[in-house]
């Protein structure tokens, strides 16, 4: 959520912010809107203090015997009673819809953010990995024999299209890639293990901010949780209305959860196995920093994410989103995209974003000054690390061979009993 203030203080700096995401200028009509709302609550304030004067003065006309006066004054106390209460219902209103609209507005980006209109001007900071080689023509992960455990089918009649029943080997590869992912994160990249809900109210989606501009793109109960798209919610609303100490800076954790997304507008998009899914499973990285160390802190999550696809043998790409692609609470991204052989392309398995203070703002979360200074809105991040199903999808893939059979990565041998392999049979060996 944006300051009105700053946006008061500089406007066309604003608009030019939002410009490089495409959005149209809205300054003008914010500080209007603004403009409106504190003429409210001054003439609130000024009718309170008439108010008050003619209550002081309504004992003096009593006491002196005039009527007339004490009449007069006695309506103009009931007169401003009533302008107050409805000046300040005026500014209540007006805030309302100035919060809403800032509450609908994306964050402005990094300087250093390349411009872009789409995904096709975002900037390719590294690659790291071969992709490999085969002598046979690679194919999907839902084509693959050792893959017998996707049943999508069961999935089907279960809940319908994008949800799938993971069974036998790919089951304990799946579950055996999220605790690997955790036990890399907690033990080597000093991350909290946390366990959170999956239900949350909707405070939580409001400040950080999935809420109000993409509510059809989640799940809301009849009586009124809403399931999370990520952890990133859970994690992040932890701190809501807190004032940290500064010492306690950096906070970083790490959960393994159930996700939910509608995939609102994903229509004909990735129909074909597990790479969209409705319900999937993350393991996701949040940090809650000092304002002046969050640019530090994003560099370090994208490793953090990079380090368990480095263990893991597959090769990857790590972009920095332009302008026109990063979503829309962040001020900068940096995306991470695994080398799929089945699609011979690159897809993504995770992004590492910092949303500076607009989600703190939005969720009144501060810290206190080691100096003793005025609170200050700490910085949030976000990050994948990693998507655990998009994973799978990778090791299949990437460890397939001629007969079917899929070669596990060394990394996960302790996490599937010491078994090396999938055969083409789907069955742990």
């Amino acid at each position: 959520m944006h300051d009105i203030r700053i946006i008061r203080d500089d406007p066309a700096a604003f608009d030019a912010a939002l410009a490089r995401r495409g959005d149209a200028p809205v300054s003008s009509e914010l500080i209007a809107l603004d403009t409106r709302r504190r003429e409210a609550i001054q003439a609130a304030q000024n009718a309170l203090q008439e108010r008050n004067a003619a209550s002081k003065q309504v004992g003096a006309a009593k006491a002196k015997g005039d009527e007339d006066e004490f009449q007069r004054l006695r309506a103009l106390v009931a007169e401003k009673k009533d302008e107050i209460a409805r000046l300040e219902a005026d500014a209540k209103t007006l805030q309302e819809q100035l919060d809403d609209r800032l509450m609908r507005l994306p964050n402005t980006p990094d300087a250093d953010v390349p411009d872009g209109a789409d995904e096709s001007d975002n900037v390719e900071m590294r690659r790291s990995g071969t992709p490999p080689s085969f002598d046979f023509k690679p194919v999907e992960h839902f084509e693959l024999a050792a893959a017998k455990g996707l049943d999508f089918e069961t999935g089907g009649k279960l809940s319908g299209s994008r949800f799938v029943v993971l069974r036998g080997a790919v089951a304990r590869l799946h579950r055996g890639l999220a605790q690997f992912m955790l036990d890399m994160h907690t033990n080597e990249h000093g991350l909290e293990e946390t366990n959170t809900p999956v239900l949350v109210r909707e405070e939580a989606m409001t400040g950080t901010d999935k809420l109000p501009k993409f509510g059809d793109d989640s799940y809301q109960t009849t009586n009124g949780w809403w399931l999370i798209p990520t952890s990133e919610v859970t994690l992040t609303y932890s701190v809501s209305g807190d004032i940290l100490d500064e010492a306690t800076l950096p906070r970083r954790m790490t959960a393994h959860t159930l996700c939910f997304r509608s995939e609102a507008g994903s229509a004909g998009r990735d129909t074909s196995g597990m790479l969209r899914q409705h319900q999937f499973e993350k393991v996701e990285m949040v940090s809650i920093v000092h304002p002046s160390k969050s640019r530090a802190e994003l560099d370090r999550m994208t490793g953090c994410a990079e380090a368990i696809l480095d263990r893991l043998g597959l090769a990857y790409r790590t972009l920095s989103l332009c302008t026109g692609d990063m979503g829309f609470g962040a001020r900068r991204t940096h995306d991470i995209e695994v080398w799929l052989p089945g699609q011979d392309a690159y897809r993504e398995i995770s992004s590492c974003s910092t949303t500076g203070d607009f989600q703190a703002r939005r969720m009144n979360a501060r810290f206190r000054p080691t100096d003793g200074g005025k609170p200050e809105f700490v910085h949030t991040l976000n990050g994948s690390g990693l998507a655990v199903g998009r994973c799978l999808i990778a090791v299949l893939e990437n460890g397939q061979q001629a007969d079917g059979s899929v070669i596990l990565p060394e990394a996960l041998h302790p996490y599937m009993g010491g078994k090396t392999q999938i055969t083409a049979e789907g069955i742990l060996a």
